[in-house]
């Protein structure tokens, strides 16, 4: 783990001030020159996390998009939270690894590699040549499709093209031998792919009527009946997984809570050596889920409540599995049983059995993602009746059990832990506030945007990402299928509290860290400082290559570590960066995280005063100017040197970077020095701190730089001795902390450096290149 860089205090005796400087042969600063102020802690956060649900989510995805899956307004319901994914890959990248935990795999769970694939090979096949073109391919090309939009769509998945398959995947049922030899797992890849494209583009893929329902029941039907389609292997199981997801996708649920029920009862320690077999079961939840959304679902249960009996039966006939790598299996089954209590008619069926399942589980330990995950719902959709599952007031009974730990970081930082220890939490407050530091150099902003009171930020670190997938969706209202999550909330709104959920990764000890922590920092300063009003606002126009690069950017360049998946994308050189100005979250993570991060080097490193203009409008929410800068004052005007950069970029010479970087290593913590920074500068009304640097011979251009910090600190620059308000070379002034000072061909020797205090300021940075 990255160890923090703490500035040490000066001192306030002047006979040691003076003593210091003689021996490095400086001019004496003058009396006052404040040492670092204590830091105060944090006010008790409100806890406002208040947001609107989503109607229902869509078809399950395929292809790997980035989503906005680890920034958020504020709490989901439990309505809009979906069951634990069998796949832990999501907590475990980094937001740059262009997968996801729905990439198709190898027969052995492994993750494939992205096929090339002719779209055009699709769409211009109908009939049994588009089911041969499908059945020719592999998985990895059939993926794709999941993004085809406009005329593309249309072609491939216009309702006759989706009967056509459908037949197919009847007709080839019935010889289905139980593996990929048929083509079977790309004919259900391809149907599941044109219903998720209909749910996003249905004006231009056309309507979806009886004749489709008609056939994709003939097929299902088919493929369930299938005798090897119960077979127990990763050969089947690939077909299977997919089959029980394109029930949901077909809006199926209703007719097929018999495989449903089949496979919670087949299920047994067999299938855990099979990474597609844990899919095809753990998909089931997805099915019963979404199907709340399906009023035939709804009463269909009503009507035979066996769905319960199986889902009840299955958790607590499978305890065993919590605190194994197949604890989701239980834990989802309890949540699905008890999601249906938002039904009345369901309610005396389904309280018994949730109290039971809650009675031989517990709030904490090995049996509590499935206490957790019954308590959720109970809590939710039967709050009245709370009491009697002793799940009243839940979030807080939460937080009592498993996050006994609060640390004030700073008067802007809370930590709230599950367990750290006080050398982790020191390290990790010590980041985070030289982060702070590094981060206003880099955007030398004038404070927070206009009515932003997100003043202060509670970081939540859960102990493992097993504990963050537990509890944390029933205390915060998120999805935990993620590598962390940030919750902004309103910040124009008075108590709100931003906070970003967390957790240390476990596998990774005995090295301590917490996951993605500096990304998601960023997040929270980019939106305080450079983001006017909430995240909707923020992405009323494409930002999302600045708001995803620049975190990028900021994770890797203050920890100093090289990102060498963006570069090793440099040298493909896939996009123009015009292009990139128009990324969304709908686009591939790779295209998102890496191709952001590199557009954001290159705009702040070859073309600053064009960030800043940029940055200016997005300080004022003015989107639509920032867009037009970007799409027509830039355009495709840098197009040809971005390339040039990239191929360099690629060979390892992606730039010097945009200013200072890490903390000053001297044992003077007044010295600075080639591109370094000293963070935490203070000073009360009227006096001043000093700070020094020996410029070599030969040096054509020093920048000076002040950002950050609280009160109001004027830069003051002397070639010969300390200067100040009475007498200085050069002089940048004005309301705030951010200041820069350019001083060309500097006289070899040491140079002064003074902040002014018109206000008390703490908290400031200063840095200088040359």
């Amino acid at each position: 783990m990255r160890k923090s860089l703490l500035r040490r205090s000066l001192g306030a005796a002047v006979p040691l001030a003076l003593a210091v400087a003689m021996v490095a042969g400086l001019p004496a600063q003058p009396a006052g020159a404040a040492s670092g102020q204590p830091v105060s802690a944090a006010p008790r956060a409100a806890d406002a996390d208040a947001g609107d649900p989503h109607a229902g989510p869509p078809p399950v995805a395929q292809s790997v998009t980035a989503g906005t899956d680890h920034v958020g307004e504020g709490r989901l319901k439990a309505s809009a939270l979906p069951p634990l994914a069998a796949s832990k890959d999501a907590l475990r990248e980094s937001y740059g690894a262009p997968e996801e935990q729905r990439k198709p795999r190898g027969a052995d769970g492994t993750k494939t590699a992205a096929a090339a694939c002719d779209v055009s090979a699709f769409t211009t096949r109908t009939g049994s040549a588009l089911v041969q073109q499908i059945k020719s391919s592999t998985t990895d090309c059939v993926n794709t499709l999941f993004n085809l939009t406009g005329n593309d769509a249309y072609q491939a998945f216009r309702e006759a093209q989706m009967t056509s398959v459908a037949y197919a995947l009847r007709d080839g049922s019935a010889s289905y031998p139980g593996n990929a030899g048929t083509g079977m797992p790309q004919l259900v890849l391809y149907l599941r792919a044109g219903y998720y494209v209909h749910y996003y583009n249905a004006g231009t893929v056309g309507g979806y009527g009886s004749g489709l329902r008609t056939a994709i029941r003939a097929g299902l039907d088919a493929f369930f009946a299938a005798p090897h389609s119960r077979d127990v292997s990763d050969a089947n199981g690939e077909t299977l997984a997919e089959a029980v997801t394109l029930i949901d996708s077909a809006e199926e649920n209703a007719r097929y809570i018999h495989v449903v029920e089949r496979l919670l009862a087949d299920y047994d320690s067999s299938w855990n050596s099979s990474w597609w077999m844990l899919n095809a079961v753990n998909n089931v939840y997805t099915v019963t889920f979404r199907g709340h959304q399906v009023p035939a679902f709804v009463t269909a249960v009503e009507s035979d409540p066996g769905l319960l009996d199986a889902l009840y039966g299955f958790a607590s006939g499978h305890l065993s599995l919590l605190g194994t790598d197949q604890s989701y299996l239980t834990s989802n089954a309890g949540r699905e049983l008890g999601r249906f209590l938002q039904h009345s008619t369901l309610r005396s069926k389904v309280r018994p059995l949730a109290t039971g399942l809650l009675n031989s589980s517990s709030i904490t330990g090995a049996t509590a993602p499935l206490w957790v995950g019954v308590a959720e719902m109970t809590a939710f959709y039967d709050a009245a009746d709370c009491s009697s599952y002793g799940t009243c007031d839940l979030p807080a009974q939460l937080a009592k059990a498993v996050l006994p730990v609060t640390y004030a970081c700073s008067s802007s930082i809370t930590i709230r832990a599950q367990q750290m220890t006080s050398g982790e939490l020191a390290s990790s407050c010590g980041s985070l506030r030289s982060q702070d530091a590094y981060f206003h150099d880099v955007v030398r902003d004038n404070g927070p945007v206009a009515g932003d009171r997100n003043g202060t930020i509670e970081v939540v670190v859960f102990d493992s990402s097993t504990d963050y997938q537990t509890y944390a969706g029933a205390m915060y209202g998120i999805d935990t299928n993620n590598g962390g999550m940030y919750l902004e909330g309103d910040p124009s709104a008075a108590g709100n509290q931003p906070r970003f959920i967390a957790y240390e990764a476990e596998w990774l000890r005995p090295d301590f860290q917490i996951w993605n922590l500096n990304h998601e920092y960023t997040h929270y300063l980019d939106g305080r400082f450079d983001m006017y009003g909430d995240f909707n606002a923020n992405i009323t126009t494409p930002t999302i290559w600045w708001v995803e690069g620049f975190a990028e950017y900021v994770s890797y360049s203050y920890r100093g570590v090289p990102y060498t998946e963006a570069m090793t994308e440099a040298g493909r050189g896939t996009y123009a960066l015009s292009t990139l100005f128009d990324t969304t979250y709908s686009h591939d993570t790779t295209r998102v995280y890496r191709w952001g991060y590199l557009a954001t080097r290159y705009m702040l490193e070859r073309h600053r005063a064009d960030m800043d203009t940029v940055l200016g409008h997005y300080r004022s929410g003015d989107w639509n100017a920032a867009r037009t800068y970007l799409t027509a004052t830039i355009g495709t005007r840098y197009d040809n040197d971005w390339y040039t950069w990239l191929a360099g970029c690629a060979a390892g010479d992606c730039g010097t970077g945009t200013g200072p970087g890490a903390e000053c290593t001297g044992s003077d913590t007044r010295e600075l020095g080639r591109d370094c920074r000293r963070s935490d500068q203070s000073a009360t009304k009227g006096n001043y701190a000093y700070l020094y640097l020996h410029v070599p011979a030969g040096t054509t251009r020093l920048t000076i730089t002040t950002s950050g910090g609280t009160g109001d600190a004027d830069l003051y620059y002397g070639d010969s001795g300390w200067p100040g308000t009475g007498g200085y070379t050069r002089r940048d002034t004005g309301t705030g902390n951010s200041h820069t000072l350019t001083v060309d061909n500097p006289a070899a020797g040491t140079h002064y450096i003074s902040l002014y205090a018109v206000d008390g300021f703490n908290g400031v940075t200063v840095g200088t290149d040359y």
